[in-house]
């Protein structure tokens, strides 16, 4: 019977191969890199209706809920921050993530944040939509996050999620200019149409 053979592991994420790792540090920047069990995921940077969505759903749920005004507050709101999530650990960028200002009152002063986020906002595109629907959604459930939402601006579509038991459960799913509230944030009616524009 012949060992197994011996993975090189990094030095500052002992649980991932260094190889891994020294691929993700080493990815260009027209890419989106990340590592997802283990694994490290390269996806083509989305187009301009992708970052328009994210900003747009920002500029409406910022002031209300980050800032206090016009809705309770009680969130920090962060576009594309850098998680590190579990203990190998998984290395992703959600298009948008919030935390409750009770769990994170205030921001760390670290490249990456460690603490999963209470709800995390992915923005579909082509290039994005497996990976957003099927590893990350996986990995978001297993990090505890509670809510999670899916922008399709291509067919203008919001998916809502809960975590419950262990698994998300789809609460709802609106379109077009709909005004909708939708949890965590159904303090204020969110006006669809608004992600759309361009």
């Amino acid at each position: 019977m012949t060992a197994a053979r011996s993975i090189p592991m990094d030095a500052d994420f002992p649980g991932l191969p260094a190889e891994v790792v020294a691929a993700w540090r080493s990815a260009p920047d027209h890419v989106s890199a990340e590592i997802v069990d283990g694994e490290l995921f390269t996806m083509p940077r989305p187009g301009a209706p992708h970052a328009s969505a994210a900003t747009d759903l920002v500029v409406e749920l910022g002031p209300p809920f980050a800032r206090g005004r016009g809705g309770p507050g009680g969130w920090v709101i962060l576009v594309e921050p850098e998680l590190h999530l579990g203990a190998k650990p998984d290395i992703v960028h959600p298009d948008i993530a919030g935390w409750r200002r009770e769990r994170m009152p205030l921001i760390p002063d670290t490249a990456a944040i460690e603490l999963a986020p209470d709800w995390v906002c992915e923005v579909l595109s082509e290039g994005t939509e497996a990976h957003d629907r099927g590893r990350k959604m996986r990995l978001y459930r297993r990090a505890g996050v509670a809510h999670y939402w899916l922008v399709d601006p291509r067919i203008r579509l919001l998916e809502i999620y809960r975590l419950e038991g262990g698994r998300y459960t789809l609460l709802d799913t609106w379109e077009g200019g709909a005004m909708v509230r939708a949890e965590p944030f159904d303090a204020i009616e969110l006006d669809l149409s608004l992600l759309w524009a361009r």
